[in-house]
């Protein structure tokens, strides 16, 4: 049964079929097929997205909205730039460092790219980067969002394998700062083979006013972490806590939003989540099938066959993540192949938080992975660009990339330092 289900599958994605409509015509139709009831449909469907963790994710996709519009963003880029942009590679070092703050509040690679892109480019193209260097940079940066917690598609890591989400955030903090690392020694070198100066010296007045300006947006990842590992706050609380902040800080102390603004990112993050749910509840299903057919088991036990060490299994794993990057957006990713990969690492030895990292790290080189990468096709609405030209500016970055996964996957005390250390 598995054969044919696997053969509708690629037919169905082929045809243009949305994912979470594949996940229920698949399971209705081998549900129909063994006689099961449509009752274990309904179950199914309900059944997945009755936790309240999941109600983080409208949480932060409208927080990253509100601050991406409301002015958070820019103030963000001016006072790293006011920070680091001197040194060689400067412009480029602050669209890394200008990511990895913005991912911290908004948890969407998209929205990342988006909310910096429109300000970064211009700015690098001023200084000398060239169009296909920076086109790949903002394309590949704003990755490190879903590396960087509050990430959205940890909150669906921690649904599908129970995984505590508190420790997923603080195992993505210094595999997202390595990720920035590795790409920031690129860009630097690449600054420095060019001869690429910003021409500008050190001003403290430009970094007190900056500091000054940027105050209250450095109060949101204030509120999330602090809020979460104080004790004060469940990751949804914290979520709907900075969504109010942000809404504060943008209408009544920056005022560069309207009410009207607000009720238009409203109604897209009400479209954005369902996209989300649906997917989430239509999976709910379709997991009937792979238990029913006992799928993960059958996947040990023939990867136990072949007798592969430990370092041939992630090996495996992170090319099968890739190449499903490449195809898929995250979130599909990692309700439907979390529960099919998981066992397979858990034999191997891994830690459940650490291959949490290691799926969501793959999936970030996903989102700007040729040809269905999301991040190319925000590039290409926002910069008016074609996909070749956004494309012929990654390579660099896919080696950057690597390195960082590399270093990830086979440095498992990278990501549990933390966990280990805070949440004994």
């Amino acid at each position: 049964m598995m054969t044919a289900i696997a053969i509708a599958a690629v037919v169905l994605l082929l045809l243009g079929i949305p994912m979470w409509m594949i996940f229920l015509l698949l399971a209705i139709g081998a549900m129909s097929w063994q006689g099961v009831s449509m009752e274990v449909v309904v179950q199914g469907l309900s059944g997945n997205i009755n936790k309240l963790v999941l109600l983080a994710v409208p949480g932060f996709i409208f927080a990253g909205g509100v601050m991406g519009e409301g002015g958070m963003s820019a103030r963000l880029i001016a006072w790293v730039s006011a920070l680091i942009g001197r040194v060689p590679g400067g412009m480029a070092l602050t669209t890394i460092s200008a990511a990895e703050l913005f991912g911290a509040i908004s948890g969407s690679s998209a929205a990342t790219v988006a909310g910096l892109g429109k300000i970064l480019f211009p700015a690098l193209l001023k200084e000398g980067y060239g169009e296909r260097f920076s086109l790949g940079l903002i394309t590949t940066s704003g990755a490190i969002a879903i590396i960087i917690p509050p990430s959205i598609t940890m909150i669906l890591f921690a649904v599908m394998s129970n995984a505590s989400l508190g420790k997923l955030y603080l195992a993505g903090f210094l595999p997202g700062i390595v990720v920035g690392i590795c790409g920031g020694v690129y860009c630097v070198a690449y600054a420095l083979k060019h001869k690429i100066t910003s021409g500008r010296r050190w001003d403290l007045k430009e970094i007190v006013h900056t500091t000054r300006d940027v105050f209250w947006t450095l109060g949101a990842p204030v509120v999330i972490f602090g809020g979460i590992y104080g004790g004060f706050m469940t990751p949804t609380e914290a979520s709907m806590a900075v969504s109010v902040y942000a809404v504060i800080v943008s209408v009544y102390i920056y005022r560069e939003l309207t009410w009207k603004a607000i009720w238009n990112i409203t109604r897209e993050t009400a479209l954005l989540s369902a996209k989300v749910f649906i997917i989430v509840a239509a999976s709910g299903v379709f997991s009937w099938i792979l238990t029913a057919e006992a799928v993960p088991q059958k996947m040990v036990s023939a990867i136990d066959a072949w007798e592969l060490s430990p370092v041939m299994i992630l090996l495996m794993i992170n090319i099968i993540v890739l190449i499903i990057g490449m195809f898929m957006d995250p979130n599909s990713a990692i309700i439907l192949f979390t529960p099919l990969l998981w066992p397979i690492a858990q034999h191997a030895g891994v830690d459940l938080i650490h291959f949490g990292i290691i799926f969501t790290v793959n999936l970030a080189i996903g989102m700007f992975s040729p040809p269905f990468g999301l991040n190319i096709f925000v590039s290409c609405s926002i910069f008016k660009k074609t996909s070749s030209a956004v494309v012929s500016g990654l390579w660099p970055f896919f080696v950057t990339y690597a390195v960082a996964l590399t270093i990830i996957t086979y440095w498992p005390g990278l990501s549990l330092y933390l966990p280990n250390l805070l949440m004994k």
